[in-house]
């Protein structure tokens, strides 16, 4: 199997829209469906009409509300959590996890929040609070994971077609926006804002005020991807046709098509690898250039100047040489003698003495001081 398609459906009543959900699998036949708000009770689950279909399932029901299901086509996912970890006393059923074909499923139905505030709202950023700890964990594991469900929020305002008839609704608070940015935040992946960066798409739109015929709809059903999942994100989408059906639910099916294909996974393993650094050359030594030897003539360059400057110091004529020495550190070079370089041609003939075998050499450097001509 390459190309692997993973939905999710807030049902709103599995018992109530059956035939549309039937529909929808024969139809667009993803590989697997998370789905929401089941409103039944387990054993009320109808599980031999969807192995009819073709598709196993697990499923965490709840009488009247809630519910949370995973079905797998031409398979049985592999139950690895039911419940949300953080509150052993929270009996309400919004979370699974299982494995289907090598990915890590997550399905989750986060509360709505309203009214509020409220107890109502606060229990909903509770349960996001766990979700981010428990996604933590998920997003580290190294495992291919996908987080998918209704998050019964509206990351920002192009996901709504207008925020202004809707901000005081817990779908839109500060508060769940940052919590759902800083669920991204630790690596995930918005599937369908990554696929459409700047198109109105929506999968909500509730039964009043002619919202569906206007399109006036709302974007809280999400599909988010690890690193893992995320190079592999082949397509995304939403089956708006099932939203129009008769006794349809408020929410389309929204889905992602990932390439679990050997290519892929060379693919993204080389995206995650980064690439190694050339080593740093070595520079190279540039060869010094030997200064210019004086021709008897013309005085040699500033090389010259501070082998005369040295030579001057260890006769002891530190006074004589002084105003060379600036302009040596200056860099400018004197066309007067120095002020304090009043010496006579005596001078000059007892300092080239002491400098030994570079008599020339120094006799030109001297004169250049100010000590008289060469």
């Amino acid at each position: 199997m390459s190309r692997f398609k993973i939905a999710t459906f807030n049902i709103n009543g599995i018992r109530t829209r059956l035939p549309a959900l039937l529909d929808w699998l024969a139809r667009e036949a993803p590989d697997v469906a998370c789905l929401q708000e089941l409103k039944t009770i387990d054993t009320a689950f109808p599980i031999d009409e969807i192995r009819a279909a073709g598709y196993g399932a697990i499923w965490h029901g709840q009488k009247a509300w809630n519910g949370v299901a995973i079905l797998a086509r031409g398979t049985d996912p592999i139950e690895a959590r039911r419940g949300l970890p953080g509150a052993e006393d929270d009996t309400q059923s919004r979370y699974l996890e299982a494995a289907v074909n090598g990915v890590l499923v997550a399905c989750l139905y986060l509360p709505n929040g309203n009214p509020q505030p409220g107890p109502k709202f606060d229990y909903k950023l509770a349960w996001f609070e766990r979700l981010i700890r428990h996604a933590q964990g998920l997003v580290d594991s190294g495992h291919p994971v996908v987080l998918a469900g209704d998050f019964n929020v509206v990351p920002t305002d192009e996901d709504i077609y207008n925020p202004r008839s809707w901000l005081k609704d817990a779908l839109l608070q500060p508060e769940s926006r940052e919590c759902y940015r800083r669920l991204l935040a630790q690596g995930w992946t918005d599937a369908l804002r990554t696929r459409y960066p700047d198109a109105r798409i929506y999968t909500f739109w509730d039964y009043f005020r002619q919202h569906w015929q206007t399109n006036s709809g709302l974007r809280i059903d999400h599909l988010l991807l690890n690193a893992e999942l995320a190079p592999r994100l082949v397509d995304a989408g939403v089956d708006k046709w099932v939203r129009g059906e008769a006794r349809a639910s408020d929410h389309a099916p929204a889905w992602i098509e990932l390439d679990l294909g050997e290519g892929a996974a060379k693919k993204a393993a080389a995206k995650k690898t980064p690439a190694k650094k050339a080593p740093a050359k070595r520079p190279r030594l540039k060869r010094q250039r030997r200064p210019p030897q004086s021709d008897g003539r013309h005085a040699p360059d500033s090389g010259g100047w501070t082998l005369h400057r040295h030579g001057l110091f260890s006769l002891g004529r530190h006074r004589v040489c002084h105003g060379a020495e600036q302009h040596v550190r200056r860099g400018i070079q004197p066309v007067t003698r120095p002020r304090h370089a009043r010496r006579d041609h005596a001078v000059l003939d007892r300092a080239i003495q002491h400098l030994g075998e570079g008599r020339r050499r120094h006799r030109v450097g001297l004169a250049a001081l100010g000590f008289g001509a060469a």
